[in-house]
């Protein structure tokens, strides 16, 4: 077995949602709840087929989006992992829920804008993910002040009241 990171490549403030599915029918399922969460978003999906043709399956409805969608999952090319790129303005926490709610989704591995780097293991039979690395090591524990930021912040981007 063979260890190897692959670091998702993206514009800085793209957000994605990383995780693990069963079925082909994974692509239509995830994209059906992405457009009935949120009307107008802007997304690209890519799914890796574990068996059969073993492509990269996609859908979406923004060109760049599909476009970093099927890079990264060709350079992850893990069995039955999927990603979605969403457009700048569209955020994880507005389509989790969706997504995670799928019945194919197993599992979500991340939901970031953050540097990502994902730990894979190959075989001879295939590629799985076993974790990521998402942003960076902790630098400490917040202190008053930091707590202050943290509410303030969430109230100015409007995820908390008063």
């Amino acid at each position: 077995m063979e260890l190897t990171t692959v670091t998702i490549e993206k514009p800085e403030p793209i957000n994605f949602i990383l995780g693990q599915s069963h079925f082909i029918k994974t692509v239509e399922d995830i994209h059906e709840a992405l457009v009935t969460s949120v009307p107008g978003i802007k997304f690209g999906l890519a799914f890796c087929e574990a068996s059969g043709a073993c492509l990269v399956r996609w859908t979406g409805t923004d060109d760049a989006m599909i476009e970093l969608a099927t890079k990264n999952a060709l350079a992850l090319s893990a069995g039955h992992s999927f990603i979605i790129f969403l457009g700048e303005g569209f955020y994880p926490i507005n389509v989790l829920n969706a997504v995670k709610n799928v019945p194919e989704v197993a599992r979500i591995f991340c939901a970031t804008a953050n540097p990502t780097e994902v730990i894979i293991a190959e075989t001879g039979q295939g590629r799985g993910i076993l974790g990521v690395i998402d942003g960076f090591k902790s630098k400490g524990v917040e202190d008053e002040d930091g707590i202050a930021w943290r509410k303030n912040f969430l109230r100015a981007i409007g995820y908390k009241l008063g």
